[in-house]
């Protein structure tokens, strides 16, 4: 009888694991409904860097350049909408470093991520543009010293720039940029929906919209 009971209990047990991982799956078919249906991988590789809760259903992916003054703008924006929301916004960085000399830049982003530095380098980065920029091309020796605001091993990220697999990301990501038609930066998907009128209050309605949508 005992047996019975326990095998009984058992099997209720896994009854409700397998009810509670069907339903997780579920969700999670739903959350990334829009990637399946707009191929996933154009939009967010495993190298991308991402910004925000797990658990959010609203993805803002942004093609960006180091060294575009508008992604420098645009970037307090973006945090601005993401704190208004907390936790219903993830937003993904991919690179299009279409200025000359941008894609050092990327280069220095990809290993202060192995330093877990990735944030705040960008935002050292984005405040210092117009210093290490000067018509529309990047200036990577002015760069050097301004790196220790971030927190960074200087000795150890320029060892790691080196890595060949930071050019692979870069290649990756220019070619996801032409196949979604990326041809400026900052360049914007919202849920897999572009953004096709650019500007300030045209990118906060898109996200709004799919906000109010997903919540």
């Amino acid at each position: 009888m005992k047996y019975k009971i326990f095998a009984g209990t058992c099997l209720a047990l896994i009854g409700i694991f397998a009810a509670t991982s069907l339903y997780y799956k579920n969700q999670q078919v739903k959350k990334y409904d829009f990637l399946a249906q707009n191929n996933a991988s154009n939009f967010i590789r495993e190298h991308s860097a991402t910004l925000g809760s797990s658990d959010a259903k609203v993805f803002l992916v942004e093609f960006m350049d180091p060294a575009c003054e508008t992604c420098a703008a645009f970037s307090p924006l973006v945090k601005q909408i993401m704190d208004a929301h907390p936790g219903k916004i993830k937003l993904v960085l991919r690179y299009a470093p279409f200025h000359e000399g941008a894609d050092y830049f990327v280069k220095i982003l990809e290993a202060a991520k192995k330093q877990e530095k990735y944030w705040e380098t960008l935002d050292v980065m984005f405040k210092s543009q117009s210093y290490w920029t000067s018509h529309h091309k990047a200036l990577p020796e002015k760069i050097w010293p301004i790196l220790a605001n971030a927190g960074l091993n200087i000795d150890k990220l320029k060892q790691d720039m080196q890595d060949p697999s930071i050019d692979k990301i870069i290649e990756q990501d220019l070619a996801d940029a032409k196949t979604l038609d990326v041809r400026k930066t900052p360049g914007y998907f919202v849920n897999g929906n572009p953004l096709v009128t650019f500007g300030r209050q045209q990118l906060y309605d898109l996200i709004q919209s799919e906000i109010n949508a997903q919540y």
